[in-house]
């Protein structure tokens, strides 16, 4: 037997032993209440999985919170970065995660979290009866609707009743003279009132211009994703930041996503440490910084 045939063997031999979880490797000390709260929690499998990472990372190590960076949460969960950031967002606006500063963890007030009243989503994990009763089925809704409201009349009854009031309407307005083109002479042809002629032009009116909404959510994903760990996340997109970032997007050479993340990532690359924390005052960047014109202006000058 050759070093090769034994190594595969060896390696083969690990594979194929049982793995055996024993509290003297570890365990999680975590309140019953809250580790049932979360299993009652409607979240979906990206955010119960990040949920439960955080428990590890945390209580894991005696700490109610900590500085968890998303790649480490990606390694524990096996999901991409992005999903990770997303779900992580979502749980602070849902406030099951609580974050103080650069720090997150559970949050132990379980009154505060907000749960959504009905699922739309089809990855969310096991929705109780209540919530199934959301999901009726539109069709039949609108055709018992329709039924009972007594609108399906027969064409022929439509018909005649229409045929007779039109007919009796039109009789009773008419005027007892024919028109014929014995009557009507080349002077009355000539000779049109101003009540005969057309009150609107042929040119066919201009289209209004349909405004450009901005998704804020993906700009605000966009951001968390660039700034990473380094700098706050933004999660509120609150109607300020919606008029903010309309007109900082407007004056972008991009005017659109794309030109937004070269501009953040360019001010990643020009920021002074003073800008991540490095100062008496312990300031940092916000989303709310980079908003501002004239750190755009700053950034496009070089005096950042």
């Amino acid at each position: 037997m050759t070093n090769v045939a034994y190594a595969d063997f060896e390696a083969q031999k690990k594979c194929n032993e049982p793995r055996v979880v024993e509290i003297e490797n570890g365990y999680i000390r975590l309140a019953n209440e809250l580790y049932e709260a979360l299993i009652i929690a409607d979240l979906t499998k990206n955010q119960a999985k990040v949920a439960h990472a955080i428990c590890r990372k945390t209580y894991g190590f005696n700490k109610k919170t900590d500085r968890i960076t998303d790649i480490q949460i990606s390694e524990l969960t096996n999901l991409p970065r992005q999903k990770v950031n997303k779900a992580k967002n979502e749980l602070i606006a849902m406030k099951v995660i609580v974050k103080n500063g650069f720090k997150i963890g559970i949050n132990k007030n379980i009154s505060d979290w907000v749960m959504p009243n009905c699922h739309q989503n089809s990855d969310r994990l096991n929705p109780s009866p209540k919530q199934g009763q959301c999901h009726q089925n539109s069709d039949k809704t609108v055709t018992k609707t329709v039924t009972h409201s007594g609108c399906h009349q027969s064409n022929d009854s439509v018909t005649k009743t229409g045929t007779k009031s039109v007919t009796e309407t039109v009789t009773a307005m008419s005027p007892k003279q024919g028109h014929t083109k014995d009557t009507i002479t080349k002077d009355n042809k000539n000779n049109k009132t101003h009540s005969q002629l057309p009150l609107t032009s042929n040119r066919a009116k201009p289209e209004r211009r349909k405004p450009n909404h901005l998704d804020c959510e993906a700009y605000l994903n966009a951001y968390n994703e660039i700034v990473g760990d380094r700098l706050p996340h933004a999660v509120e997109a609150s109607n300020e930041r919606k008029r903010k970032l309309k007109l900082l997007v407007e004056s972008l050479v991009k005017p659109n996503l794309e030109g937004f993340q070269d501009y953040v990532t360019a001010f990643m690359e020009r920021a002074r440490p003073f800008h991540f924390g490095d100062n008496d005052r312990g300031w940092v960047a916000t989303f709310d910084f980079l908003l501002n014109r004239k750190t755009l202006t700053k950034i496009r000058e070089g005096t950042l």
